[in-house]
């Protein structure tokens, strides 16, 4: 009999499946094969129609084709916000003078800079996690939309985006130019990320109290001085004295926008993560079994290990462990927190997971609205059975209550009601009362 590590070897040579510790995260190869897979998403949808000519997109002078687009998309104007770091692919049409607005739902992105060839898109793809297209601006060429892979994701899939095709929000220090000055650091924000190091070459607005942040910076020089002074920064309504305002859709760059944005993009991640660990697993297991002349189904413990390791990663992003907490009140310029809110859904009681809170923490009940989205609906089977189960563990039971402490058993109680009342396709066990 041949040792247990030569016909591991051997059947990675022969059948060219990856070990599972030699690239977890292989993604342009079978099943996820992103680069040449068929994206099936809001936008993709959205470019069916409009190549079909069953929809008309209507093209303004001053924005191009993005209001159109924004409607199109269901994303609300009031989640515009504002960054002017050189970080994006129209990198020089942006600078604290024309800064880049980005407009989102909970699925899909859209970017806009001033005299820019293209609107950015990017949209949350159920099987292939981060897509990515641009929509030609130009008004003398027929509109067309470009999938874009290799360029985007030179940025968009590293340890920053979980090592899958993400989006990912970065704070640094900017230049009066938007040049991002490395040297002074940064950091991927989400709603961990502490308060103070949040916003660093981003528009701000909205009241926050005596927190402070780096929103609404620029840096004079080429190096980041040893002690900020950022007081003019804080606590802005209006940004008309920094830039030409009535060159974009709203004059907001809304605080609470960004947060959501900065929850989102970490899940959607995670989301992603979690759907291509565990396809990636059992590939790689029916691959190993044939070769072995055992049946596919032949559970292995490393396909075990990774989809438990990337659904507790998610389990703990969706109940917000580690969420940075607010000392003070924060509230927004734009009315998008009360846009936000009422999309709903809403139990019995009238409670919705998208209801804010704002005072101490983002939201009153710490669960995750993107457990609605067709993303979190799509992972396999397997992952769902994963995520469900702890779900239920930490929530009904009890389990891991030192690991989950932000949770209160009120908390706990009033998320297993909501979730019991509005999310469809939930398991058997859930409809069972939970010990008190």
């Amino acid at each position: 009999m041949k040792p247990a590590h030569c016909i591991l070897l051997l059947v990675a040579l022969v059948v060219g499946v990856p070990l599972p510790l030699a690239r977890a995260q292989d993604f342009e190869q079978p099943p996820i094969a992103y680069s040449t897979a068929t994206p099936n998403n809001v936008v993709s949808k959205l470019i069916d129609e409009f190549e079909s000519g069953r929809l008309q997109l209507a093209r303004g002078e001053e924005h191009g084709y993005l209001p159109a687009l924004l409607k199109a998309l269901a994303i609300p104007e009031s989640s515009q916000v504002l960054v002017f770091s050189q970080t994006s692919l129209q990198r020089e049409r942006i600078s604290p003078r024309t800064p880049r607005a980005i407009y989102f739902n909970d699925q899909a992105y859209v970017g806009f800079c001033q005299q820019g060839e293209v609107l950015e898109i990017s949209v949350s793809d159920p099987q292939l996690g981060a897509v990515f297209y641009t929509l030609d601006q130009n008004s003398e060429k027929e509109p067309a939309f470009v999938r874009l892979t290799d360029s985007c994701l030179l940025c968009h899939s590293s340890s920053r985006t979980e090592n899958v095709p993400g989006h990912l929000v970065r704070s640094l220090y900017v230049t009066s130019s938007g040049q991002p000055i490395f040297s002074g650091g940064s950091n991927i924000v989400d709603h961990t990320t502490p308060f103070d190091r949040r916003w660093g070459g981003w528009y701000v607005t909205g009241t926050h109290g005596d927190q402070t942040h780096l929103g609404n910076l620029v840096v004079p020089g080429r190096e980041v001085p040893s002690t900020i002074d950022n007081e003019a920064g804080q606590n802005v309504k209006e940004l008309g004295n920094r830039f030409a305002v009535d060159k974009y859709l709203t004059p907001h760059s809304d605080i609470v926008a960004l947060m959501v944005l900065e929850h989102q993009t970490l899940v959607q991640n995670r989301i992603t993560k979690a759907s291509f660990a565990t396809r990636q697993a059992l590939h790689y297991q029916v691959e190993l079994n044939r070769a072995l002349g055992e049946p596919g189904e032949m559970r292995l413990q490393s396909t075990t290990s990774r989809i438990a390791s990337a659904g507790e990663d998610l389990v703990e992003a969706l109940l917000f462990l580690e969420e940075a907490e607010l000392r003070a009140p924060v509230a927004g310029t734009s009315g998008y927190a009360e846009e936000f809110t009422k999309r709903g859904p809403r139990d019995e009681q009238g409670r919705s997971l998208r209801d804010f809170d704002l005072e101490r923490r983002m939201f009153r009940y710490p669960c995750s609205y993107l457990i609605y989205s067709e993303a979190f609906d799509a992972l396999p089977g397997e992952m769902q059975d994963f995520v469900w189960r702890r779900l239920w563990e930490i929530l009904a039971e009890g389990k891991d209550a030192e690991k989950f402490a932000h949770l209160s058993a009120e908390d706990r109680a009033t998320v297993l009601e909501i979730l019991r009342t509005t999310k469809a396709g939930l398991p058997d066990y859930w409809e069972v009362s939970p010990a008190r």
